[in-house]
């Protein structure tokens, strides 16, 4: 692969929020503006709404209104005897308030005086900095900006060839502002975040956001510390330099809810003064100004490489070099490096909003300016957040995976009493949404329509992620440590959701929907509710499956082991559809809506792997065929990740074209969910609907490696689904399962070489599938083997 790092370029500065280049250092994300007058928007990823005991309360409040194992026997009786309406009802009932919404936190505004035009802004996407060279009235200068894990904060680096920089830097905020303190060594901004906050997406939701003393002090702080060779000094609001040559600004951010996430069972957040947790922030912005410029971007540089570099993509064959977004990316003929930058975006965002010790990537990232942003930028956690890890382990990124797995802890400990409370089961369970506190009630405040709001297997979907990263890495120690605590629990929940059907003895789900879609119902009318909607069968199918080899991988003497069996033994099978596609519900029904952006069953297909024959592969792909071209960015990645799982290459680059279309429209005015109007790439490539979400940039990257290498069944395969229009290129870093990582070239649609390593530190016997033949490698551990096409 030629050397060099890959660099986005934007021509001008920003003028709106999705023009601005995102950082991240997983803890805060800065979208970067650039220009005389950069504005930084800057979010902490600990700032939501809510507080630690909403989840507690919603649930106390939901069974005094009567919800409870009772009434699901009288729900389960209406859906046996056909009353759909009554069940609905009975079901709204199991409804609490909505999740809690992902704020903005503050704007950081650098006017630079005396800015020449309208400087560049380059984005490298392999050492996560934005560079702007800057004419200053005629001497050279560079704004560099990354954000620093080391150093934990965000940081801002100006020279210049003279003493011309004169610049006034201000900090503002869209929340309730408590206090501000400004001197010449720099800034603090406090704020509140309300204790409450109401969906765009529910108009009728009132008040947007409530501010209240409900035992949990909401505050956070900015910390804005300045170092330079000028003079400082306090004008108002802001905090003026005048006369430097270098500058060094360092923002870091510390809130309540941080120490909460931080260490829900310690005394910090409970204990903790305001002072004190404006202190944190300030002590660690004055710490980064303790060490040069130089020092804090090496820290930065070797932080990067050992923890979010991940696979590089060369499709194409270029990749190294400075590509201008526009010309290049949005609107290039190159598709080769067209797809090579959108595998290397997904895979970079991730990086930047995902990080160890943080909360989890959520519908924006990291990166949010709204008050009430789109579907609260919360976690939707029925495909959106499992599509933002699919590339975690595929493409290397370890570190940035733990998050989701500190999410499913925290759903492990709000799940369990709405499991037994709620539904008179064991284990833990999630639906819909959730939120930094562990949201696990279904959501909608009575009146959300069961068809998105009652599904009770969001928890168990994202389990299935955490078994991927073990599966890829092949480290016992995740398993025993991390997964299977979080994967019994799961299993014992759907053990007791699982209820006989009196017709045939097997075990069915009941209420049971297919996440956000509706068939036509006997009347004519749409209806949500059925039972074992295949979605359900296929994700308990596979979660006992892994359970009971967890059980067998770790040597455990588990009596769950002969539960899992028998229930396995009962379970239905997927099944085939007099049309000849998959069926999605568990009997023949129409679709209300032919074209549906879900595509829910095929989750047995990708990320499942439960697709084994070529009768249920011919199925799959016939229901794909049924659902159409892409509608939205989320939807787009999946459907490309399930046609390379098919080997569909044409079909799948179709798909990709499709997504990688300029989104030219008004990106404020969201569009319906039907997806009769689609999305594309905004000028700052997140993918969009409207509205953002970024779940489509992850899923991406993940969909264009499937392309690339599979394995399966101790299988690797190379070039699985590679479109003919992309006859060279290479990939290095890629990972296949069993702990091994690939290095991938091709000439002429052919395997040119690959080298399969061992990262797990153990022997590997591989069958490699290629050009239609099968070579077996033996690898020995810390070691690698080649192979030549």
């Amino acid at each position: 692969m030629t050397t060099g790092n890959l660099r986005l370029s934007w021509a001008a500065p920003a003028t709106d929020w999705v023009e601005a280049v995102p950082l991240g250092n997983g803890r805060i994300g800065a979208m970067v503006f650039g220009g005389a007058r950069a504005r930084i928007q800057v979010n902490d990823a600990t700032l939501w709404s809510g507080h630690p005991a909403g989840p507690a309360q919603a649930l106390d409040a939901v069974l005094a209104a009567g919800a409870g194992p009772a009434r699901l026997a009288e729900v389960r009786a209406a859906i046996d005897g056909a009353d759909l309406r009554r069940a609905e009802a009975l079901l709204m009932t199991f409804e609490g308030p909505y999740s809690q919404e992902f704020l903005p936190f503050v704007d950081l505004v650098l006017d630079t005086r005396g800015v020449r035009g309208a400087p560049a802004r380059v984005l490298d996407l392999d050492e996560s900095h934005v560079t702007e060279r800057l004419d200053v009235e005629g001497t050279r200068a560079t704004r560099r900006t990354f954000v620093s894990a080391p150093a934990g904060c965000l940081v801002v680096e100006y020279t210049a060839d003279g003493p011309v920089l004169d610049v006034d830097v201000a900090l503002s905020t869209p929340l309730r502002a408590v206090g501000r303190e400004v001197d010449g060594a720099g800034i603090t901004l406090d704020v509140v975040a309300p204790a409450d906050g109401a969906p765009l997406h529910e108009p009728g939701v009132e008040p947007a956001h409530r501010y209240a003393d409900d035992g949990f002090d909401h505050f956070a702080t900015a910390a804005l510390a300045v170092h330079s060779d000028g003079t400082h000094g306090r004008d108002g609001d802001l905090l003026r330099v005048r006369g430097a040559s270098r500058l060094l600004i360092a923002l870091s951010t510390s809130s309540r809810a941080g120490l909460w996430w931080d260490d829900p069972d310690g005394d910090d957040w409970r204990t903790s003064s305001r002072e004190e947790i404006r202190e944190r922030a300030r002590s660690t912005a004055r710490a980064a100004l303790g060490r040069s410029t130089d020092e804090l971007f090496a820290a930065h540089l070797a932080d990067i490489r050992d923890h979010v570099t991940g696979a590089r993509f060369a499709i194409g064959g270029r990749r190294a070099g400075t590509w201008d977004v526009a010309r290049d990316v949005l609107r290039g003929t190159d598709e080769g490096l067209r797809a090579t930058v959108v595998a290397e975006y997904g895979r970079y965002l991730l990086g930047a909003s995902s990080r160890a010790g943080g909360p989890a990537a959520n519908l924006q990232g990291i990166w949010n300016q709204e008050l009430r942003p789109p579907w609260s930028s919360n976690y939707t956690i029925n495909i959106n957040t499992q599509m933002n890890y699919w590339p975690a382990p595929v493409v290397g990124l370890s570190d940035p995976g733990e998050p989701l797995a500190a999410l499913v802890r925290r759903l492990a400990r709000t799940g369990p009493d709405v499991a037994a409370r709620l539904y008179g089961a064991r284990g833990w369970v999630a639906h819909h949404n959730s939120d930094l506190w562990g949201w696990s009630l279904p959501v909608g405040l009575g009146h959300g329509a069961p068809s998105w709001a009652i599904w009770q297997l969001g928890g168990v979907w994202l389990v299935h992620n955490l078994w991927d990263a073990y599966e890829f890495s092949g480290d016992r120690r995740l398993l025993g440590d991390t997964v299977w605590p979080l994967l019994r629990g799961a299993a014992l929940f759907c053990l007791d959701w699982l209820v006989a059907d009196p017709t045939t003895g097997g075990l069915r789900t009941i209420p049971s929907t297919s996440p956000e879609n509706l068939y036509v119902g006997p009347d004519g009318r749409p209806e949500a509710l059925t039972v074992s909607a295949t979605a359900d069968i296929a994700l308990i199918r596979a979660l006992f499956a892994r359970a009971r080899t967890a059980i067998a991988d770790l040597g455990l003497d588990d009596p769950l082991d002969a539960d899992l069996a028998a229930a396995l033994d009962r379970l239905p099978a997927l099944t085939v559809g007099a049309d000849g596609r998959l069926r999605e519900w568990s009997t023949d029904v129409a679709d209300e809506d032919p074209h549906h952006r879900h595509l829910s069953p095929l989750v047995a297909l990708y990320p499942l792997d439960l697709v084994d024959t070529p009768e249920l592969a011919d199925a799959a792909r016939r229901f794909l065929d049924g659902r159409g071209p892409g509608a939205m960015g989320w939807s787009w990645a999946w459907k490309i990740a399930l046609r390379a799982r098919l080997g569909d290459a044409t079909e799948a680059r179709a798909l990709l074209l499709e997504a990688m279309t300029p989104f030219d429209r008004d990106h404020r005015e969201h569009s319906p969910v039907d997806g009769s109007e689609w999305g594309g790439l905004l000028p700052n490539l997140f993918s969009t609907h409207p509205p953002v979400q970024l779940d489509g940039n992850y899923g991406f990257t993940a969909a264009i490696a499937e392309l690339l290498v599979q394995s399966h069944r101790g299988r690797v395969e190379l070039l699985p689904a590679l479109p003919p229009q992309w006859p060279h290129g290479r990939v290095t870093g890629l990972r296949v399962r069993g702990g091994l990582e690939v290095d991938l070239s091709w000439v002429d649609g052919a395997v040119a070489s690959a080298v399969l390593r061992d990262v797990r530190g153990a022997p590997h016997h591989v069958v490699v599938a290629h050009d239609g033949r099968l070579s077996e490698l033996d690898i020995p551990a810390g070691g690698e083997a080649s192979l030549i096409g």
